[in-house]
Order: structure tokens, then C-alpha cells, then sequence
């Protein structure tokens, strides 16, 4: 499974002279009618199966279409023009931002998800369970569903049928109202516009106060799943809580319409009995895909046997690459992070890049696109798990300077009416065929194309094991497990040695040594005419002759260049 993160609101967007903070009008918008069949012809080439389409809910945004009943939301609990995509104001609405014609934004979004099924792919959509906007009120719920917080008590903190959290008798206040040297606040303050909210409601991030900070999720108020956070956690899901029933219903609402499954936000947020409770529910009839975003190791085991399919990857192997690369960690700890998932490695979605993490372009992480590559092949080739790129990776895309509310961090804001300078020389104006690219952008993209597909068509990749030679190569042979990393991966007479080089700056000779029982995993074995082992480069398609009993003693001979890949098939 290659999974590709399509930001709607960047992804078209075709403006080529963006303003500082600029508004809908002035920095333009992508519509779901750009991701259009050139779009997805280059992208199913490109070898992607599966596309996440993302911020696609109607959220907390500047921008008002009174024709429709839709108004602004306040600018004082709203992050930036465009608003956060994970600030949802109806579960059951289409941001209209991203329709041509803002009244048909249903029509236009189903239409896309046709075009993305014609073409043999599927499609995952974001589901936000954890919180929603602060001002949040549906337009488009269905007659007999009820409204969040409709029926609350709201004298109370907390009753297991509640939607929400309560400070009683508080009124919340707005960071900018707040008495605070913090120079965001201070920016925010700037607006005279007031918001009233009595009595206070938790933020999302589980800030059970009316006073939240300008770090914390203020936009956002936290739903209430049954558990009493203030009072040990205790759990009151002797019935179903209020809130389940409504947030399976939002569940079955996106699949009717024909979405293939779910990226979580923030699952681990969420009870774990209300996942194992509302998959169970949802598979009756839909055959749904679940991602978790999730960040602590040792609930992975729980939400896995909940039903999620896979778990986000971030604080394993994305954060090893990313020492390594920042922070000079060795390379053989790599080796760390299959032993830590316990058997899990399959469930795992493995990236480099998404809407949360800076660009690997980006001079605030790499710098280099290229160099970034041998963190890509890793991450791609380890498991049998999916791989995710990000809209604008695999044409070098580095985020730079700021743009608005999101400041100079190397991030594509999802708060801004932003634009992807080097993906547009990809999307050539709709042609999405790369005629704009530079040489250096065409072989990116040529890179990640070839990896990509590789992928899908290796068995060893996507049904074998994994092998780790860390071992077998200590430092003191000819071997540098300061930086290079070796693997294999093998299924049946599929057999890959993936030997990756970390050093930026400087080449590296190596003799991978295959240990005696990889080769038994492997069945390599000697022909009655023939020691000769013959390794194949999968990218550059040269063959190489080795003797076998030096295989196992002295090992397989190799030049690696700085950040160089060695993908060879035995």
C-alpha cells in the first residue's frame, strides 16, 4: 500500500504570487476539481494505491459564504485565514472552500471520489473524534441526528451522556484576553472582536480549564467518550455513551458516501474500548480502512487488537531517521526500533514527511531533498506495512519562509491560503505531467517513482521478512555501522540485500557479511555446476558475480556512495 496525503486546499492551487497572511480571494484555493484525471493518471503511474484526502470537513476558517449560512468564524479562536482542518465546525459538511461552486461542494466532492475509484485507487478521508471547533454548529446533519451538546447538562464538569467538558460557573477566556508576555498572545490581541463562552468547555488537548494557553489546542473543545478525567480517569461505559453512538453515525456517513476508511486524528485520545467498540460496528457493512495517529508506544498492542489496521510510525523509526540525520545517532540504531515493536512492524504506516512534520527539504531538516533520500528508502523498504508520501515530496517541495499564521518552520501551512512553488512545476497548470520541472526535479521524482513502484510489484517487500545483518557486521570489520545500515528482505526466490548509506558528505566501502542461517532463510544454495552468487543493482539493473564461500566469510563487496541505496536482488 502506498498511501498519498493530498492536501486539497495546496494541492491545486495554481497562484504564483501569494501575500503575506493573504485571504481566499487574493492567494487562490485548490477544489477538488483539480485533482482531475491527469492528476490521478500521474499519481496511480507514480504508484500510488491509496490517496488520504485531507482537511476536506468543513472547519474553522476567516472565510464567510453568507449565501449558503455559512459565517466566519471568530478570528480570536480561528489559527489563521484559512483555519485549522482539524478545527471541525460540521462532521457533516464539505469545506466550500474547495468546491468550484461552493453550493454543490457534496456534488463536487463525490465526483472526485469517483474519479479517484475509476482510476483503481481508493480513498481515506480524515476523522477528527477527539474535538471539533469551539463555535461548531452543523448545517448539514442529517434531520434525526442530534446536535453536539444539545441535550448537556451543563452544570456539571462532567456526566458520563454529556458531548462535552465543563468548568461550571467560568466563563472561557480567550489567550489574547489573558494578562501574558507571550508575543503570539500578544498578536492575537490585536483584534477587538470577543467571543463569549459560559460556562467554559475543556479544550482539545485536555486542558480541563477556562484558561487555556496560546500552546494549547484553544480553537478546540475536547468530546467526552465516558471518562472522567478529573476524577482518576474512571471509565462509566456500563452503557454506551452519548457521544459514541454519534461519532459511529459520522463514521457510516463517509462510507455510505463511498470513502474507503479513515486517518484518526489523535486516536490515542480516544478510549480504546469506544475503537474496539465502533470498528466492530462499522465493519457490520463497511469494509473500512483504519489509520491511527498514535505517539505512545505501549498502547500500540491495545489499538491494534481494537482494529485499527495501522499506527502511525512517528516515534520509532521517523524519529531515528530524524537523529540520525540532526543529531548524528548511529545507524545500527535502527536495529532498536524493529526489536521495540514486539511483531508489530507490519502495522505500521512508515513516512518522511506529512501536514505535522517540517519538509525534508526544508533547511530546517535536511536541506537537501537527495541527501533525504536514503531516510525515504529506509522507511519504505523495512516492513511490510504502507509508505506515505506527502503532496509535494517528490518534487523537492521545502516549505520556505512564512507565509502567514504559520510561521518560518519548514511546514506547508494548513492554516494559510498557502502554495507549493515546486509541486506546481509538477501540476503544470493541470497538465500534472512535471514539463515544468528542473533536471534535479525530474530525477526526484524519477527516484521516487522507481521506489514506489518497486514496492508494489516485490514480493519480498510486500509479503516477506525482514532480516536485520547489524549483527553480523560489527564495527571492526570492513563496515561503518556509524552510517550504513543492512538488511534483507525475502519471500520465497525473492531475495534483497538493502544496504543504505547515512553519510551525507563522504563514500563508503563495505563487505556485508550474510550470516550462515540468513542464508538457510534465504534457500540460497549451491547448484551442482555453479558457486556463483549473482547480484542484481533493482535500480540500475547491473548483475555482479560473487563466489559463495566469500559471501560467508568475507562477505558481499560494495561502494556506496555518500547517501548512496543498494537495492540488489540475489
Amino acid at each position: 500500500m502506498n498511501i498519498y496525503q493530498l492536501f486539497v486546499r495546496t494541492f491545486g492551487n495554481k497562484n504564483t504570487a501569494p501575500l503575506f497572511d493573504g485571504d481566499k480571494s487574493q492567494n487562490g484555493c485548490g477544489t477538488f476539481a483539480n485533482i482531475n484525471d491527469n492528476a490521478l493518471e500521474s499519481l496511480k503511474a507514480l504508484g500510488i494505491t491509496h490517496i488520504w484526502l485531507t482537511g476536506v470537513i468543513r472547519h474553522s476558517s476567516m472565510t464567510a459564504y453568507p449565501e449558503l449560512g455559512i459565517k466566519s468564524t471568530n478570528p480570536l479562536i480561528t489559527k489563521g485565514k484559512a483555519g485549522s482542518p482539524y478545527s471541525i465546525m460540521d462532521y457533516y459538511d464539505i469545506d466550500p472552500d474547495l468546491a468550484v461552486n461552493p453550493q454543490n461542494r457534496m456534488e463536487e466532492f463525490e465526483e472526485a471520489l469517483n474519479r479517484i475509484h475509476e482510476k483503481g485507487m481508493k480513498v481515506i478521508m480524515d476523522f477528527i473524534p477527539n474535538h471539533l471547533a469551539r463555535e461548531y454548529k452543523s448545517l448539514c446533519k442529517p434531520f434525526d441526528v442530534e446536535e453536539f451538546g444539545e441535550y448537556d447538562n451543563k452544570n456539571v464538569s462532567f456526566a458520563k451522556d454529556n458531548n462535552f467538558y465543563y468548568i461550571p460557573n467560568q466563563e472561557f477566556v480567550i489567550p489574547s484576553q489573558q494578562t501574558t508576555d507571550n508575543s503570539a498572545t500578544q498578536q492575537l490581541s490585536n483584534s477587538a472582536t470577543q467571543y463569549q463562552e459560559f460556562p467554559a468547555k475543556a479544550s482539545g488537548n485536555d486542558v480541563f480549564s477556562p484558561t487555556p494557553s496560546v500552546n494549547d489546542w484553544y480553537d478546540a473543545v475536547k468530546l467526552n467518550y465516558g471518562v472522567d478525567y478529573q476524577n482518576n480517569h474512571t471509565k462509566y461505559f456500563d452503557t454506551i455513551p452519548n457521544t459514541w453512538y454519534k461519532m459511529l453515525n459520522i463514521m457510516q456517513y463517509w462510507c455510505e458516501k463511498g470513502v474507503d476508511g479513515f486517518r484518526v486524528d489523535m486516536a490515542e485520545m480516544v478510549p480504546v474500548e469506544f475503537w474496539r467498540w465502533s470498528i466492530n460496528e462499522l465493519r457490520e457493512n463497511y469494509d473500512a480502512i483504519m489509520i491511527a495517529e498514535i505517539y505512545q508506544p505501549h498502547l500500540y498492542k491495545e489499538y491494534v487488537n481494537a482494529g485499527f489496521d495501522y499506527l502511525y510510525d512517528k516515534v520509532g523509526l521517523y524519529n531515528t531517521l530524524e537523529n540520525i540525520y540532526r543529531y548524528g545517532q548511529r545507524a545500527d540504531t535502527i536495529t532498536n526500533v524493529w526489536n521495540s515493536l514486539q511483531g508489530l512492524g507490519d502495522a505500521m504506516l512508515r513516512f518522511m514527511e506529512n501536514h505535522d512534520e517540517v519538509r525534508l527539504a526544508s533547511r530546517h531538516f535536511v536541506g537537501d531533498a537527495f541527501k533525504a533520500l536514503p531516510a525515504v528508502a529506509m522507511a519504505a523498504l523495512m516492513n511490510r506495512g504502507p509508505f506515505m508520501i506527502y503532496n509535494g515530496q517528490e518534487s523537492g517541495e521545502d516549505a520556505d519562509d512564512s507565509v502567514g499564521f504559520s510561521g518560518d518552520d519548514g511546514r506547508t501551512s494548513i492554516f494559510d491560503y498557502a502554495v507549493m512553488p515546486r509541486h506546481q512545476k509538477w501540476m503544470a497548470g493541470g497538465k500534472f505531467d512535471g514539463s515544468e520541472f528542473t533536471d534535479e526535479q525530474r530525477k526526484l521524482y524519477d527516484f521516487y517513482k522507481k521506489l514506489l513502484n518497486f514496492r508494489l510489484t516485490s514480493d519480498a517487500i510486500n509479503k516477506g521478512a525482514f532480516y536485520d545483518l547489524m549483527w553480523v557486521n560489527p564495527w571492526y570489520s570492513n563496515f561503518d555501522p556509524q552510517y550504513v545500515y543492512a538488511f534483507l528482505r525475502y519471500y520465497n526466490n525473492d531475495r534483497l540485500l538493502i544496504v543504505i548509506n547515512f553519510n551525507q558528505n563522504e563514500s563508503r566501502y563495505c563487505e556485508v557479511k550474510i550470516s550462515e542461517d540468513a542464508v538457510v532463510y534465504l534457500r540460497l544454495q549451491l547448484s551442482s555446476h555453479s558457486s556463483q552468487l549473482t547480484a542484481t543493482d533493482v535500480f540500475t539493473g547491473e548483475k555482479i558475480e560473487y563466489n559463495l564461500d566469500e559471501v560467508s566469510t568475507r562477505g558481499i563487496a560494495m561502494n556506496l556512495e555518500p547517501c548512496g541505496i543498494k537495492i540488489l536482488k540475489l
